[in-house]
């Protein structure tokens, strides 16, 4: 063997070719517990009612009754993912600022509050797992119930869900930047605040704006997941046109759906422009 191929051989070519086998050993009993069989899709029969299914989705309805429908569910479903998203930012901010560690004085030297900060902290990782920890359906079916069918039910869905997840990921971005100006501005003497503001934000603001606009396009999505539960918008729309069968209406809010993840697209690549 030739030492140039002695020199091209990848010295870490065993352990990524055992990480590779773990990891199929592990995937083939998840996938056999989930039943995963994607060749039963072309059985018999079964791509001509496929292609019978989605041919009815042909061609869209265009009728002005059910675009004037579409067009009051589609202002539910923003308004539903934009004030979800909003209270869930009022929640997941304040929790993301307190459980950053880069911002914490008591870990700059022995003080009073030390443990009372330490306690403080902890307790608002694991308030925020417990926001988290129950998806955004559970809660419109429980807040369906005592509020009734309507939108208000999803807003309040994506506040809990959705404020868990920004807080957890705030404090992730905040920690895994330069962390060294902040500590600067604590150790001489700043405030928590100042030294996320002049210390942590201007490395970390196209991040946080960007997965801020992120989380609501998925909120966009999840709306219309909750409609399918009573709670408004697009989804309950298309819940009634799936159940009629018309093909046609769903195309069209499949469309308009396809349009509102261009529009947070946009938007997300213009915010980061923007604070570039």
């Amino acid at each position: 063997m030739t030492s140039t191929a002695i020199a091209q051989r990848d010295p870490h070519a065993a352990r990524r070719l055992a990480g590779c086998v773990a990891a199929l050993v592990i995937a083939w009993p998840m996938l056999a517990l989930s039943e995963f069989k994607p060749w039963a899709l072309f059985g018999s029969g079964n791509l001509a009612v496929i292609g019978g299914f989605l041919a009815g989705f042909f061609p869209p309805d265009g009728s002005a009754a059910f675009l004037a429908l579409l067009f009051k569910a589609t202002l539910e479903t923003l308004a539903m993912a934009t004030a979800g998203t909003a209270l869930a930012l009022l929640i997941g901010a304040p929790l993301g600022f307190v459980t950053t560690r880069a911002l914490s004085i008591s870990r700059i030297g022995p003080g009073p509050g030390r443990v009372q900060a330490g306690i403080v902290r902890q307790a608002a990782r694991w308030l925020l797992m417990v926001l988290r920890a129950i998806p955004e359906i559970v809660w419109a079916l429980l807040f369906v119930r005592a509020l009734g069918l309507g939108p208000a039910a999803g807003v309040l869905a994506l506040a809990i869900t959705y404020g868990g997840m920004l807080g957890k990921v705030y404090a992730e971005i905040l920690e895994s930047t330069d962390t060294r100006p902040a500590r600067a501005l604590l150790e001489s003497g700043s405030g928590r605040l100042s030294a996320l503001c002049y210390g942590l934000l201007p490395n970390t603001a196209q991040e946080l704006a960007s997965y801020t606009v992120y989380r609501w396009e998925c909120a966009v999505r999840a709306s219309v997941v909750m409609g399918f539960v009573g709670a408004g918008g697009l989804g309950q729309l298309m819940d009634q046109s799936m159940k009629m069968l018309n093909g046609g209406e769903a195309s069209s809010i499949l469309l308009v759906f396809l349009a509102l993840v261009l529009l947070a697209d946009l938007l997300s690549n213009a915010l980061r422009r923007l604070l570039a």
